[in-house]
């Protein structure tokens, strides 16, 4: 009875665990003087690079370290959203990173908390991921 008890156990360690990992989710949030914005799945604010183009990131180096990759493997879209909104890239450093609408995601390292946006605008080259003005009209 015990085995039994352990074989399931493991079994839905297992399954739990591959749902998990294949539900990494994407919301859209919104903020006075912001607007609306895409976060991952713990409300953590996505950004894009100004100077980034579709399908490659410019941030390296110790750009990284203020703005470290976004990477989600199976993205679970928000409302109004589809998946074939998002994709991966393999970087130059070889790391994989997120794409929405082929441009790169990144965090801000000085946000510390969901729903903090404190690089909205940073030297007018980081913006939060606005999905309905996306990406910019130039």
């Amino acid at each position: 009875m015990k085995k039994k008890a352990v074989i399931a156990t493991v079994i839905f360690v297992l399954f739990s665990t591959s749902a998990l990992a294949a539900k990494e989710g994407v919301m859209i949030r919104e903020k006075p003087g912001v607007g609306k914005y895409l976060t991952d799945s713990s409300g953590k604010t996505l950004y894009w690079f100004k100077k980034d183009s579709p399908g490659k990131s410019a941030c390296s180096g110790g750009c990284l370290e203020k703005w470290p990759v976004f990477h989600a493997e199976n993205v679970s879209p928000p409302k109004g959203l589809s998946k074939e909104d998002f994709a991966t890239i393999s970087r130059e450093d070889g790391k994989k990173q997120t794409t929405f609408k082929d441009y790169p995601l990144y965090y801000f390292e000085n946000d510390k908390k969901s729903g903090d946006t404190t690089g909205q605008g940073k030297n007018d080259v980081w913006f939060v991921v606005n999905p309905d003005n996306f990406p910019l009209k130039k």
